[in-house]
């Protein structure tokens, strides 16, 4: 297993929407293997193909609850239903409930309404079709990769003026444009 790079905001693959797996693969066995190598090394809950420079639609997730519950797996070709959020007009997102980082835009964090609960359908490593229910901050990592596979980073989504906020600090940073990746690791960034 070897631990990849992590695009960067503004790198082309994490903009667009993933292919789809045909057939699983040695090459798509080894790719698994090594997204959860970097997603742990990162560290991070979750981390999409299109964030290690892959345009294919899988990503891994690893995640613990309070009671101990551990949810990890790969889902391969998936399949998303989410249930109706919460319009914001109705109830301001909770700021310490609702906030989301990501990996691709490291070390920031911002609050963004996600449905509270989601039903996926996916492919395991081993070729096994399964179906996940989930609920509160398992749902939100569900989505929030989801939405890398098809081209979505979540502060696209962020409201103004958090969008402004985030489009400040990408300024700053440099980010938006192709070429830029971080190494968990070596590099000191989490997200």
């Amino acid at each position: 297993m070897t631990i990849r790079p992590i695009t960067i905001y503004g790198e082309p693959v994490l903009h667009k929407r993933a292919d789809e797996v045909p057939e699983i693969t040695d090459e798509i066995r080894t790719l698994v293997a090594d997204m959860y190598e970097t997603m742990d090394a990162a560290p991070g809950v979750g981390l999409a193909a299109p964030q290690v420079g892959v345009g294919l639609r899988i990503f891994v997730y690893g995640w613990e609850d309070e009671d101990g519950t551990v949810y990890r797996g790969e889902a391969i070709n998936p399949k998303l239903w989410i249930a109706p959020s919460i319009p914001e007009s109705f109830e301001p997102v909770d700021e310490h409930e609702e906030v989301e980082g990501c990996l691709s835009f490291p070390g920031e964090r911002f609050p963004l309404r996600r449905a509270p609960a989601a039903l996926m359908e996916a492919t395991d490593i081993d070729g096994n079709d399964y179906r996940i229910e989930a609920t509160g901050w398992f749902a939100r990592i569900l989505q929030h990769e989801y939405d890398h596979l098809d081209g979505v980073i979540y502060v696209d989504r962020l409201p103004l003026p958090l969008h402004k906020q985030a489009g400040k600090i990408m300024r700053k940073q440099r980010w938006g444009v192709p070429g830029l990746s971080w190494m968990p690791g070596v590099d000191n960034l989490e997200g």
